[in-house]
This record gives structure tokens, C-alpha cells and sequence, in this order.
């Protein structure tokens, strides 16, 4: 063998050692393929939507300080649109290569469980018991068959605001708001002002701000499915509700539906801000809008009101979960993370920096107390803790995926005086109960 041929051998070799002392290697407890970078550490890839200049450093600074808490993990953080997160990191997971940590829609979790998208977690839970940290809810919807498939981090629910100074002007007790749907009905037609054909102000409309299935939640105290996945929308009840909540269309018509929701939509322009409307549902999180362009709004946040008198105030609460995606590498690395993530300090600063709901108890209710709130943020963040307690999530079950989209058509339907409400749901009915037939 000559000279050129034994160097040449020599540096390949060097090579191949080199490679495997520096970058990335493999190999983790676990068994997996584990990335680990040039300071021997196992890299964490950590997916989320959060990219705002108020959510992304917030975000990153608890990154950061998971980092600096130990010396065996590093997080990266990847930041995706809302609108392209999932999509990539699905064929991210049909590639064999997917993130090792991913915020996802809390309510299709178990539907990612049973597709063998996200990681069945028992085998971490089984050593880490942390589901006591959340709301019972919460944890509940991340089950499929019992195991959980990911970890609670944030949620919200919806309350109802309301100007003070208009119930004062239109002779109303700002101190005692409306308790009952009857109420409202009662509060709006008095916080009405109308000049000519035209509002001056409108009293409340039940669609701006939250969706008909949150007042068909709210009526019924619970989802159209039950505990054993038994679907029921066509109900004389649910019949009601429709027809009260087109009613209050018909009362204001069409024009003023639509131009009042085009202001909601410019934000700052928003007729809650102006005084233009007296009450409206909405998410805790609206007041930082209140904070932001009406800072001298006089106004209250109560619970909803309730159907009738004893129906209860029930509400809708979506959210967010932290997933270990189906195939990760560092899936051991990642449940540290997320322990991290979920406990008390992390999801309280959280909490408190973006004035959000959290899912960890312990730290919702630090959050409540926090110093860093002004008077008003204190009042709506503390009504945000405590209508946890009338807050139901909407798990989508595993025989109906997206059952939702066909529903919805027909209640637009329904509203655009296209077909009755009883029509409207009965169609419905059998649209879902075809659906689940497929499924079984």
C-alpha cells in the first residue's frame, strides 16, 4: 500500500472519530436516537405558535431559566405560525422525525392519542404523578382509554363584562348585574339607545364575542356528548335557545349585526371601548384590550348569567397541552422539560406576564394575588380563577373527529332564516350519528 493511500485511510479515520466526539450523537436511556450537542448535552426541540413580541420572550425567558437550571438539557425553542404548527410537525412525525416537545389543542388530544400522534405519557406518569397539579377538567381531556397523551399548560374559559357608567345612565345598579337570561334580556332592552332606525348603543347581542354552542352549553350544563360518547343536539330545549338567540338578531336586524361586528373586528375600534355597547361575553383575556385602548373604562366582570334561576352558570374553556409527538428522540429529556414547564414558577410567570389562565392550580391562584395586576386586571383575573369551577372543555371524541363541521352549517343555515331551528338540528343529529356509524 503506498504513502498517498495509507494517508488518505488515516484521515478518514481521524474523521470518523472526530464525528463522533463533537456535534451530535446518539444514545439516550432510553434506548432512542438522542440529539446531543458539542457541550454534551441533550437537545430538546421545542415547537410552539408563540411568536408575538409580548408571547415569544416570555416564552424564551422560561426556556432560558429551564437551561440555567440544570446542566444536562438544552431547549431550543421553534417558533411556526398558528396557522402552519400542526400541519408540519404531522408530516414532521410521518418523516420519523418529529419535535421533541409541541403545544397542541388540548380538546383533540385523546384523538391524537388514538392516531399515535402524540406519546402516551403512563410510563413518565408512572414515576412523576403530576396530574394534581391541574384542574380536573383539564387533565381530563388529555385521556385516551386512561393514559394520558399530553400535559396540561394553559386554558380559559368566558365571563361577561359590562359598563358601569351605561348602567348607571340607563338607571341599573352597576353593583347587581344581570343573573338570568331573562335578566339580560331585560338589562339590554334598558342599555338600548336608539335614534331613528339607528343605535346609539346596543344593550348586548349573545354572538359577538362567544359562539351559539357555548349558550347551548351554558343551557344544558353539558357538551352534546355524554360520559359513554351518546350524542344528543336535537333536543326541545336546544330548539329554545336557537330561536332565542336569532331573536335578538331579528331585534337589531341585520345591518346593525354586521356593522357592530365590524368594528369588534378592528380591535381598537371596538364599540365596548366607545361605550357603544353596554355588555358583552368574552374571554378574561379581552380585559388586557380594555387595558390597552380603554384604560379608563369603568366596568365589571361577572360569571355568565344562567338559563333560568338553579340552571347553573356553566362555561366553555378551551387551551393548550405540551406533547411529546410519536417518535421523538429525547422524549425522556422532553418529560423533564415539561414537568419544568407545568409546575408552579414557570406557569405562574407565565400567567401573570401575559395575563393568561393557566392549567396548574397552585399557580393560577399565586397568579390572582400578584402585585404586578392593577386593581381592574386583579378583579377580572380572580373572576378568571374562579369560573374555573363552571368551566366544561369540549374533548372531541374519538368516533366523531370534527363532528363540529357538520354542525355548524346548519345552524348558519338556521340564522340565515334558511331552514328552522328544529330542522336545523334534526339534520344535524343525523349528520353526527352518520358519522359515528362510520367510525365504529
Amino acid at each position: 500500500m503506498n504513502k498517498l493511500k495509507v494517508f488518505i485511510i488515516l484521515i478518514a479515520g481521524l474523521a470518523l472519530i472526530l464525528s463522533g466526539c463533537s456535534g451530535f450523537q446518539t444514545n439516550n436511556s432510553s434506548g432512542d436516537e438522542a440529539a446531543v450537542n458539542e457541550d454534551g448535552k441533550t437537545v430538546v426541540d421545542f415547537w410552539t405558535f408563540w411568536g408575538s413580541e409580548i408571547r415569544r420572550p416570555i416564552i424564551e425567558q422560561i426556556i432560558t431559566d429551564f437551561n440555567e437550571s440544570q446542566d444536562e438539557i438544552e431547549v431550543k425553542h421553534t417558533y411556526l405560525p398558528f396557522g402552519d404548527i400542526w400541519t408540519k410537525e404531522l408530516a414532521a412525525i410521518a418523516a420519523g422525525d418529529p419535535p421533541d416537545v409541541v403545544i397542541n389543542d388540548i380538546n383533540a388530544t385523546a384523538l391524537r392519542g388514538q392516531k399515535k400522534q402524540a406519546m402516551n405519557l403512563s410510563k413518565f406518569l408512572e414515576e412523576d404523578d403530576i396530574s394534581k397539579r391541574f384542574y380536573p377538567e383539564l387533565w381530563d381531556a388529555t385521556l385516551y382509554e386512561g393514559d394520558s397523551y399530553g400535559i396540561p399548560f394553559n386554558t380559559d374559559t368566558r365571563v361577561l363584562f359590562y359598563n358601569k357608567d351605561a348602567f348607571k345612565e340607563a338607571g341599573l345598579d352597576p353593583e347587581k348585574p344581570p343573573t338570568t337570561w331573562a335578566e339580560l334580556e331585560e338589562y339590554a332592552a334598558k342599555l338600548d339607545k336608539k335614534a331613528g332606525s339607528n343605535y346609539d348603543r346596543v344593550g348586548f347581542y349573545p354572538l359577538w364575542g362567544i359562539g351559539y354552542d357555548v349558550w347551548l352549553l351554558n343551557a344544558n350544563g353539558q357538551s352534546y356528548f355524554d360520559d359513554q360518547d351518546n350524542f344528543e343536539v336535537d333536543t326541545a330545549k336546544n330548539e329554545e335557545v336557537l330561536n332565542w338567540l336569532k331573536s335578538w338578531k331579528d331585534k337589531y336586524g341585520e345591518d346593525v349585526v354586521n356593522s357592530y361586528q365590524a368594528q369588534i373586528d378592528s380591535q381598537q375600534g371596538h364599540p365596548f371601548f366607545t361605550g357603544d355597547l353596554a355588555m358583552i361575553a368574552q374571554a378574561p383575556t379581552f380585559y388586557t384590550q380594555i387595558r390597552d385602548y380603554a384604560p379608563d373604562l369603568n366596568f365589571g366582570v361577572i360569571e355568565l348569567p344562567e338559563y333560568e334561576e338553579g340552571n347553573g352558570n356553566t362555561s366553555w374553556g378551551g387551551g393548550f397541552v405540551a406533547e411529546i409527538p410519536e417518535g421523538s428522540k429525547n422524549s425522556e429529556a422532553a418529560w423533564e422539560f415539561i414537568k419544568y414547564l407545568t409546575d408552579v414558577e414557570a406557569q405562574e410567570y407565565w400567567a401573570v406576564k401575559n395575563f393568561d389562565n393557566v392549567a396548574n392550580i397552585e399557580a393560577a391562584e399565586a397568579a390572582a394575588k400578584s402585585d404586578e395586576f392593577t386593581e381592574d386586571g386583579t378583579m377580572v383575573y380572580e373572576k378568571a380563577v374562579e369560573n374555573m369551577e363552571h368551566t366544561l372543555l369540549t374533548p372531541v371524541p374519538v368516533i366523531a373527529p370534527d363532528f363540529t363541521s357538520l354542525i355548524n352549517p346548519n345552524i348558519d343555515e338556521f340564522l340565515l332564516g334558511s331552514m328552522t331551528a328544529k330542522e336545523a338540528l334534526a339534520k344535524s343529529q343525523a349528520d353526527v350519528e352518520n358519522l359515528i356509524e362510520k367510525n365504529k
